[in-house]
């Protein structure tokens, strides 16, 4: 469910609680979620929406019984440059119409970044709706993504030679044991991507009916290799597989066929090329539509013709706050060697705040405090927003956002945080 409320003010409402929020009251919760983001679904989401809410660590603000205010969070595993960290997926953020400006969001943030030191989980991420909120509770947009149309009325042009091995159809049942092997090579090179277990394979990935696309059919899985061992060896997998929805024309509403793909991933762009061949290639259907594809997608460079396929959106995907940097800047991998003082603002949790010297190569980091003099001065929430390695603070400097007291500092962290992909995140939640 994506993040969303309104502007709020800095007056905190001193009737209002910030507690745990039982699985008794979960039903409740629902109401005033669905209440909020002006939904009445259908009881089959509405059980997705509680079987994701008793998933997560639930935050309810009561003014007395009343619940006027709710954040949940999903305990994830995320992937980060060389590895993964623990951290809280914000999920149903929502105050009651009754209570806007009135501190509520502010209430239940804190909270939140309170139980992540608690939890042990340096980094807290979200997808919102409305970017103008979330800047002001430090969280910055780390990862971005394309929204892509390709004409299938013909073949797909193509600048190399596209992987030639058979493709097979996978029964969605049969899907997530096959995939998971194949999505957690793609973590390990691409930052910003969460752990799937098996529930989340069949409840999110792969369920039958996609509340955003009635209209479309139950996933189809398309896979490429996997009786193969992998170079570098290990159990046999997919080079590369797409899950994807499908809808027949309309000749009355003079409608064509539709492949929404949902996700797809490649081990190297001949394979990538040979999975955009087949959608592509699916008869009577017209148009594909791939939204939410990696700002690297290699389909931008191979297709030969930028007509056939055409960007219709770009946009900030998977929002961070960095809500405890020392750890979190240790424990990710360094391009370059790099030492520098940053000047960080962090107004939500002023523990944060301070000068720090960030000492950073491939053999490891430290973020220490220090009197020295600093070279950057930023918020917090262009730190998160760089973190993965997605964002340039180079670009941040002439934007006005970063200030740069000693030249060149920014392009010397940039070339430290610099990562071998963009940074893409696929879970919505």
């Amino acid at each position: 469910m994506t993040v969303r409320n309104r502007r709020v003010s800095v007056r905190i409402v001193t009737t209002v609680e910030f507690h745990t929020l039982p699985e008794a009251h979960v039903d409740r919760a629902l109401d005033h979620a669905h209440l909020v983001f002006h939904e009445t679904p259908e009881e089959k989401t509405r059980k997705q929406h509680r079987d994701l809410l008793l998933r997560c660590e639930r935050i309810g603000a009561y003014e007395g019984d009343r619940l006027v205010g709710l954040a949940a969070a999903l305990p994830f595993q995320l992937s980060v440059p060389g590895g993964e960290l623990p951290v809280a997926g914000l999920t149903f953020v929502s105050v009651a119409p009754t209570h806007r400006r009135r501190g509520v969001l502010t209430g239940l943030l804190d909270e939140s970044a309170r139980r992540c030191a608690v939890n042990g989980q340096p980094l807290s991420v979200l997808w919102a709706s409305e970017a103008a909120i979330y800047g002001r509770f430090g969280f910055g947009p780390a990862t971005g993504a394309y929204s892509v149309e390709i004409d299938s009325t013909r073949p797909l042009d193509l600048r190399l030679a596209p992987d030639e091995r058979p493709l097979r159809l996978v029964a969605p049942d049969e899907a997530p044991a096959l995939l998971a092997a194949a999505h957690s090579a793609q973590r390990a090179v691409r930052a910003g991507r969460i752990a799937r277990d098996e529930h989340w394979w069949r409840e999110e990935v792969l369920r039958e009916e996609d509340e955003d696309y009635k209209e479309l059919s139950p996933p189809r899985v398309v896979v490429l290799g996997g009786d193969e061992v992998p170079p570098g060896g290990g159990a046999p997998r997919p080079s590369g597989y797409a899950v994807y929805r499908t809808r027949g024309g309309n000749e009355e509403l003079r409608t064509s066929g539709l492949v929404q793909v949902t996700e797809l991933e490649a081990d190297t762009p001949a394979v990538a090329a040979s999975l955009w061949r087949y959608l592509v290639s699916i008869d009577l259907t017209g148009q594909v539509r791939a939204p939410g594809r990696p700002l690297d997608d290699p389909l931008l460079l191979f297709a030969a013709d930028r007509d056939q396929v055409r960007v219709t959106d770009q946009s900030p995907a998977l929002w961070l706050r960095l809500t405890d940097p020392a750890t979190a800047l240790t424990a990710r991998s360094w391009a370059a060697p790099v030492d520098v003082v940053l000047e960080v603002t962090d107004v939500r949790l002023p523990a944060n705040a301070g000068r720090f010297r960030l000492t950073a190569g491939p053999a490891g980091a430290t973020y220490r405090p220090t009197s020295d003099a600093a070279e950057l001065a930023l918020d917090i929430r262009e730190l998160g927003a760089c973190y993965l390695g997605g964002a340039e603070l180079t670009r941040m400097v002439l934007a006005g956002l970063v200030t740069e007291h000693s030249p060149g500092a920014a392009a010397r962290l940039d070339a430290a945080l610099r990562t071998t992909y963009l940074p893409h995140a696929t879970d919505g939640f």
